[in-house]
């Protein structure tokens, strides 16, 4: 497939570039924010994702390797085509987009245009455990204690979202000991 691409911008449209490679013009849909930030005449690198289907062929561009990562995983969510991932992408951007997911914030993904309250759910569902953690999150978990890594996956287990299990780990005071202790510390934090 084609992985990356660099040429001149030769023209731009309504959502794409047209990118002038080895004298052939490319017309490549790109995310919002990057039209937005590029003019004509001007050279770029755009990492690329080739959508193939009966009727069409399209070239996706952008400007990292993550944001074609990312626009990968949303394709796989059903009910999300090219389109509604590229109009994520433009909307949120990857850092929102993780973020939203992360924090299960429906009402967030549902601000993207063409995408509804039920879309928005299956992309949570679908890229929860998939997408990795926002920049900043404390999913850097990894000076996490055993017990407290229990405490998580028996409030997971519960009901409670990552995100709710590992907020209710931190308010747990540091003298309760113990599993048994410390679950109960963090189950009472969900009546306050």
């Amino acid at each position: 497939m084609i992985a990356f691409l660099s040429g001149e911008i030769a023209g731009k449209g309504e959502n794409s570039l047209v990118v002038m490679v080895g004298g052939v013009g490319l017309e490549v849909n790109v995310p919002a924010s990057m039209l937005a930030s590029v003019s004509v005449g001007e050279e770029i690198r755009l990492h690329t994702h080739l959508h193939v289907r009966e009727k069409e062929i399209a070239l996706y561009g952008f400007a990292t390797r993550d944001e074609v990562d990312v626009f990968k995983l949303l394709l796989g969510v059903p009910g999300v085509g090219p389109k509604n991932a590229l109009a994520i992408i433009s909307t949120l951007g990857t850092d929102a987009l993780r973020t939203a997911v992360w924090e299960e914030d429906v009402s967030r993904l549902s601000t993207v245009p063409g995408i509804g309250t039920k879309t928005a759910r299956k992309v949570i569902l679908e890229l929860k455990d998939r997408i990795g953690a926002p920049p900043g999150s404390s999913e850097s978990f990894t000076n996490l204690s055993e017990v407290d890594a229990q405490v998580i996956e028996a409030l997971t287990a519960l009901g409670y979202s990552l995100v709710e299990a590992q907020r209710a780990v931190q308010m747990v005071p540091p003298d309760a000991k113990g599993l048994e202790e410390r679950l109960r510390a963090a189950l009472a934090t969900f009546g306050k």
